[in-house]
């Protein structure tokens, strides 16, 4: 996704020409959300799905020439009164990393592109997530293996960038579906094989926060502690989504409406029981992984959003225009 691509008037023209002929077909009054995480300065090679700055300005260069691109609580509006605008789609992103203030605040208002940030709320201005803190120990550990086969998590190598990326990709995925307890468990250990040499705060502040709003980009809520709901108990999954919710609320001083659900596969990391306590709890509309678009009809508490992988800008484009198609993941 760091490849370095420029736009050509070719791309935009074919790009604007399909999504008309779309529009006017199978893509009448559908929505594209798209999400990230966080953006980089630079390529980093075990974070190779996010974009560096470069990458990520001309995506949303192309956005703005190519489609239309709406705040994510007005396309939901436009969609369950039938006006959506042609190749309408929306931007995301997840978690609550600084980067969304320092690096994509600045390209956002380059070409004035709305957007949702859904914060992960106990993150706020303090430590690392989980994840972040298992990347860290990857990329500072030697250049040996990792033994973790006493805890039932296997052994990883790390002798070259490429064993490290595959090492850091399985080790997240097992870890993710741990009991929160054994998780942290895990990471703690981690920390203390690396000393703790990649300690550092990632994270959106509370300003920050205040600052993204201030600038037009909406802040939805991403529960207290990223945890895979559907391993939790019922008493701890309803603290999550709405915990996460007020505390949102008592910094922006206004009413936090648009929810994602952590990693966000249904069935699997959320069920039926999350779905109505994000009901509960007051939101509007809630979000999922899953690749494609919404219209009218739709399950609100189960809206698709997804992330484009390519590397291009005409397959990047030619992918939202796909996911614009129903049923066309």
């Amino acid at each position: 996704m760091t490849m370095r691509s420029s736009h050509s008037p070719l791309t935009g023209l074919t790009l604007r020409a399909l999504g008309n002929a779309l529009g006017t077909t199978i893509g009448r009054n559908r929505v594209c959300v798209i999400n990230y995480h966080r953006v980089l300065h630079n390529p980093e090679p075990l974070l190779a799905s996010e974009p560096d700055v470069h990458t990520f300005r001309w995506q949303m260069e192309l956005l703005a020439r190519c489609f239309h691109v709406m705040p994510l609580y007005e396309a939901l509006k436009a969609v369950a009164i039938g006006k959506v605008p042609q190749r309408a789609v929306c931007i995301t992103f997840d978690d609550g990393y600084r980067s969304i203030h320092e690096l994509a605040l600045p390209v956002l208002r380059e070409f004035g592109l709305p957007a949702t940030v859904f914060v992960t709320s106990g993150y706020i201005g303090q430590g690392s997530m989980w994840n972040d803190r298992i990347i860290d120990a990857v990329q500072a550990l030697p250049a040996q293996q990792l033994d973790l086969s006493d805890i039932g998590l296997g052994t990883y190598q790390l002798h070259s960038i490429a064993q490290r990326k595959h090492s850091l990709e399985l080790l997240i995925e097992r870890s993710k579906y741990l009991p929160p307890a054994a998780r942290d468990s895990l990471v703690d250990r981690l920390d203390v094989l690396t000393g703790n040499a990649a300690e550092h705060d990632p994270m959106l502040t509370r300003d920050m926060i205040v600052n993204l709003h201030r600038h037009g980009v909406d802040i939805g809520a991403h529960t207290v502690s990223h945890p895979i709901l559907t391993s939790l108990d019922d008493d701890s999954a309803w603290h999550e989504i709405a915990g996460g919710k007020a505390q949102l609320e008592a910094i922006l001083d206004k009413p936090v409406r648009l929810f994602a659900y952590p990693n966000g596969k249904a069935g699997k990391d959320f069920d039926a029981r999350h779905v109505a306590m994000v009901r509960k709890a007051g939101f509007d509309a809630a979000f999922t992984t899953a690749a494609g678009s919404f219209g009218r009809g739709h399950d609100l508490f189960q809206l698709p959003r997804s992330r484009p992988w390519d590397g291009a800008p005409l397959t990047f484009g030619l992918r939202l225009l796909r996911w614009l198609a129903p049923g066309a993941p």
